[in-house]
């Protein structure tokens, strides 16, 4: 096998941006991805229709455009553009009946009534100083703090459970269901300490950056990654799975872009039985199951005004998201389920041929149920949308078994890399200011199981690389770490 200085196994977002870390610091880097092409969950396949491109996994990049890591490696440079649509995001509370959320702070705050003030002065406080949030929400353990006032004011806003500010903060419904909806994206009940905290970022950096979609697809962000990598001189190798951490060639540094218990397997007894316990007990979140469609043509929303956002939360009221939370969370399913779905051609008519339209759209489930919600979530979206079934060309399901066999770091269908309720939060995998680290010599896990977790950020894969560079610039170190391998 080839020598090299650094090697990655897992070709995600994280995993890519580690190896072009290790490659710009000059180290020959070789990454290994077990799948035929790199990108993780940053694919797009026509998994209906010829000419239908859809996006198997993320698709709405805010944490892309606010990521510290992703603003200074400037992807645009490689090709990559990203379309926003007219709306970030609308909550259907009825039909014909919604809630709109407007890159514009104070717009929004205008459809908002008695709780507008309030939504300006907190979301669009956030929103104006969106560079802070992403760094405090990113780039916890930075030190120095790149922003510590907001570091302090998010803690200080984000500690309750989103039911807080949802029944004691908002006093009408339209913001308490916005608020809700955007909080279910922590994958928690929102009864949950920190819940609140997920809505505040996704709504400030819906109104900061806003919420785009890449155009032609989320692959083109891998495909990016990819060519500056290669550029730089890095080797991918795909196709190839690695069961072992004897497998890899010698290397002063080895990162990992898999998930925890991925970790504990591939180190066997490398790992000291503490940190591997830790590993093995790793909790994972809900599951989801996702349905993507082709469509004849745009989804016929109650609300016209739907039709110009990227995504639709349908949620009803906010007592109906936190009780579609709870469901998934003490394993049932909601027969009235939160559905997220989102609409891309809305912003990129590049993803299906000319007036039509893709979309998709999904549920939290218990992690690992084997049902089928196809027609739960087809039901849901037709009360809000009349006619939508009549659109559909074709469907494609993707159970929680199903995305786990496609990327074996969705494990059960959690997107997450695991549960992020306070005592995986911050301790993800570990409690410490440098956690990618392990106690293998020269081997970091940098992956959605390491901080900040979940998302298409790469910000993982940016600080294990950093902080490997920094250890790995030592030839002893190196040597020690090559004699132990």
């Amino acid at each position: 096998m080839t020598d090299a200085d650094a090697v990655v196994v897992g070709a995600g977002p994280n995993g890519l941006v580690a190896a072009i870390v290790l490659a710009e610091a000059g180290l020959r880097t070789i990454l290994f991805e077990a799948a035929s092409r790199p990108g993780g969950a940053l694919r797009t396949e026509e998994l209906t229709l010829p000419g239908f491109r859809h996006d198997v996994g993320a698709t709405v990049h805010a944490l892309a455009l606010a990521s510290p890591a992703f603003r200074a490696l400037q992807l645009e440079r490689d090709g990559l553009a990203f379309a926003h649509p007219a709306l970030p995001l609308g909550h259907a509370l009825a039909p014909g009946r919604s809630v709109l959320l407007d890159r514009d702070p104070a717009r929004t705050a205008e459809g908002l009534g008695v709780d507008g003030p309030r939504w300006n002065a907190v979301l669009g406080g956030f929103a104006r100083k969106w560079e802070g949030v992403a760094s405090a929400s990113l780039d916890l353990t930075r030190i120095p703090p790149e922003h510590p006032a907001t570091l302090i004011d998010l803690g200080l806003h984000g500690a309750f459970p989103a039911t807080f500010p949802i029944r004691r903060v908002f006093r009408d419904d339209p913001a308490r269901a916005l608020f809700a909806g955007l909080a279910v994206h922590a994958g928690l009940p929102l009864t949950a300490l920190g819940s609140a905290a997920f809505g505040i970022v996704l709504g400030s950096l819906a109104h900061g950056v806003g919420w785009p979609v890449a155009v032609g697809g989320s692959e083109r962000v891998a495909e990016a990654l990819v060519e500056r990598f290669t550029t730089l001189g890095g080797e991918i190798i795909t196709g190839r799975r690695i069961r072992s951490l004897d497998e890899l060639p010698a290397a002063g540094v080895t990162i990992l872009d898999v998930d925890a218990r991925q970790f504990a397997r591939l180190a066997g007894d490398r790992l000291p039985p503490g940190y591997r316990r830790r590993l093995e007990r790793w909790r994972t979140g809900p599951g989801v199951f996702k349905v993507d469609w082709a469509l004849d043509a745009a989804i016929p929303w109650a609300d016209e005004a739907l039709s110009g956002a990227g995504t639709v939360h349908l949620g009803g009221s906010a007592e109906t998201v936190i009780a579609s939370e709870a469901a998934a969370h003490r394993g049932a399913v909601s027969g009235e389920p939160y559905v997220l779905l989102v609409q891309p051609t809305v912003a990129d008519a590049t993803r299906a041929p000319a007036g039509k339209h893709t979309a998709w759209a999904y549920i939290h489930v218990p992690n690992g149920w084997d049902g089928d919600a196809t027609g739960l979530i087809e039901r849901r979206i037709e009360s809000f949308a009349p006619g939508f079934r009549d659109r559909i060309l074709a469907r494609h399901a993707f159970s929680p078994a199903a995305l786990e066999a496609w990327d074996a770091n969705l494990v059960g269908g959690d997107i997450g890399g695991g549960a992020n309720d306070w005592r995986q939060l911050f301790a993800r995998p570990r409690a410490a200011l440098a956690p990618w680290r392990t106690p293998i010599p020269g081997v970091w896990l940098a992956s959605a199981s390491t901080l900040p977790g979940g998302g298409a950020h790469g910000m993982a894969g940016w600080n294990a690389a950093h902080d490997a560079v920094r250890r790995a610039g030592s030839p002893a170190h190196t040597r020690r770490v090559q004699s132990l391998a």
